[in-house]
C-alpha cells in the first residue's frame, strides 16, 4: 500500500480523475489581525514564507533544525512557541523536489492534501500532531502542536503563506 501512495499522488496532482473537494479552513466569524510580526520569515532560498496566525498566550521559544520523524536527513529551519505547557513548532524542510519523494518522507503517515498540495499527517509520542505539505518544489512546510493546541493546527497551517512582495 505504501508503494501505491506516490502513484496515486502523482495521478491526483496531474489532473487524472475528478478534482477532489477541498475542506474549507476559513471560519465564518471575523479573524483577529494577522500576527505576521510575531512569526519568523522562513525560507529555503526561493522566497520566504511567513506565519500570519499564532494562538494567543504563546511566547517565542527556541529554533530547531531537525525533525526526528523524517526518513532522510534534510535541511530544516524552524521556530517554536510555548505557553501553558503546550508547544507549537513551524518550520521549513528544504530539498524535497518531487511529490513522490515527499510522500515517502515520514513512515506511518497519512497522505492528504493542503490547499491542493500534497500533505502528510502523523502523530508522534505524547500525541503530538504533525502536519507537513509540499509548498513548492524544494520547500515543504512543517507544523506540529502538542495535544492542548490540536484544535489550532489547521488554522496555523492555513496562516502560513508566501511573504507579500516576494
Amino acid at each position: 500500500m505504501r508503494r501505491l501512495a506516490p502513484v496515486v499522488l502523482v495521478l491526483a496532482l496531474s489532473g487524472c480523475g475528478a478534482p477532489a473537494a477541498e475542506p474549507s479552513l476559513a471560519r465564518s466569524s471575523p479573524v483577529p489581525a494577522p500576527a505576521a510580526e510575531e512569526g519568523p520569515a522562513l525560507t529555503c532560498g526561493s522566497g520566504p514564507l511567513t506565519i500570519t496566525y499564532l494562538p494567543e498566550g504563546l511566547t517565542r521559544g527556541r529554533g530547531f533544525a531537525q525533525i526526528s520523524s523524517l526518513t532522510e536527513r534534510l535541511k530544516v529551519r524552524g521556530a517554536s512557541w510555548r505557553g501553558g505547557g503546550e508547544e507549537l513548532r513551524v518550520g521549513v524542510v528544504c530539498g524535497v523536489r518531487s511529490a513522490e519523494r515527499f510522500a515517502s518522507l515520514v513512515t506511518r503517515s497519512a497522505l492528504t492534501a493542503h490547499l491542493g498540495k500534497p500533505a502528510l499527517r502523523w502523530h508522534t509520542r505524547g500525541d503530538v500532531r504533525n502536519y507537513m505539505w509540499l509548498e513548492r518544489p524544494g520547500t515543504a512546510v512543517y507544523v506540529s502542536v502538542t495535544p492542548g493546541l490540536a484544535r489550532e493546527l489547521d488554522r496555523v497551517a492555513a496562516g502560513v503563506a508566501p511573504k507579500e512582495g516576494s
